[in-house]
């Protein structure tokens, strides 16, 4: 009997952040022979960075951004990216139960065993990376609950491992050799890169095979190559710090813990006799015929 095949979700932003983020997870584990795919929140309609005389506006950007994130997902072999139809920007003010509810049902539907979000700092500060974290965390729990209604009518579906991308300082020293500080004003403070500790690292995967597959992905993303461009001008040393490794914190997992460092997403997961939703629905019998 052929194994059943393992997937993997992201649950992200803005396009570029698949990339950007989580492109070289995307690719090793496409590669691998994980189902991978993407859930948007927004087309980024408020990401220009050319000159502001020339801003095409939101409708005709998010257009444009949308076919470049499409094209992204190709040379990452993505099965599907879903949005949810959310403005770039706005992420932070929309109703969070329409948004959990959202996400949750393509939970429902793809039913993954990993999902990979942006971690509850933002990177940066950003509103939108926060807001994306909330939800998709919830949307874990949401779409694990059987009292929790979807017209969609997909039966419950509880992820096994729900994992934040985290940025390291050596990631961190990479971008800001690029760009500059990485800062944002929010409400009147200002906002800087998060970067997190290695202690607190539970998860590291090696990307390295990959790192020419990931920036043709983010070559797609044209209308932003005038910023990019200057991380592919970076001395050679720079890219192991942005390419070769992608590191993560395990926010929740039901088949492992502890403090050795993960070498795969999926560590707990390969070799399970029993998948965690089937035990889920036999769980769930048990209890309606005590």
């Amino acid at each position: 009997m052929k194994s059943k095949s393992l997937k993997l979700m992201c649950i992200l932003a803005h396009p570029d952040d698949e990339s950007l983020a989580t492109g070289g997870i995307l690719a090793k584990y496409a590669a691998a022979g994980v189902q991978t795919y993407l859930v948007m929140a927004t087309r980024g309609e408020r990401g220009w960075t050319g000159p502001v005389q020339d801003y095409p506006g939101p409708q005709a950007l998010g257009r444009l951004r949308e076919a470049e994130l499409r094209a992204a997902a190709h040379v990452l072999r993505l099965r599907e990216v879903i949005f949810l139809d959310y403005q770039d920007g706005d992420l932070d003010q929309a109703d969070p139960t329409e948004g959990v509810g959202k996400i949750a049902a393509q939970i429902r539907r793809l039913r993954p065993e990993v999902i990979v979000t942006l971690d509850p700092t933002g990177i940066y500060g950003h509103p939108d990376h926060i807001a994306i974290s909330q939800l998709a965390t919830s949307a874990v729990l949401a779409a694990a609950d059987p009292n929790y209604f979807i017209p969609t009518g997909d039966l419950p579906h509880r992820t096994a491992k729900l994992y934040y991308r985290t940025f390291v300082p050596a990631e961190q020293a990479a971008y800001e050799a690029a760009f500059g500080p990485l800062t944002m004003a929010v409400d009147g403070f200002e906002r800087r890169f998060t970067a997190w500790p290695q202690w607190a690292i539970t998860t590291r995967i090696d990307t390295s095979a990959y790192w020419e597959q990931v920036w043709q992905a983010i070559e797609c993303h044209c209308s932003q190559l005038p910023g990019y461009q200057k991380l592919k001008a970076l001395p050679d040393d720079y890219y192991a710090n942005l390419w070769g490794t992608q590191t993560f914190y395990r926010a929740m997992s039901l088949v492992n813990g502890g403090r050795e460092v993960e070498q795969d997403l999926f560590a707990g997961l390969r070799d399970l006799a029993q998948p965690p939703m089937l035990f889920y629905l036999a769980q769930s019998l048990v209890g309606d015929m005590s």
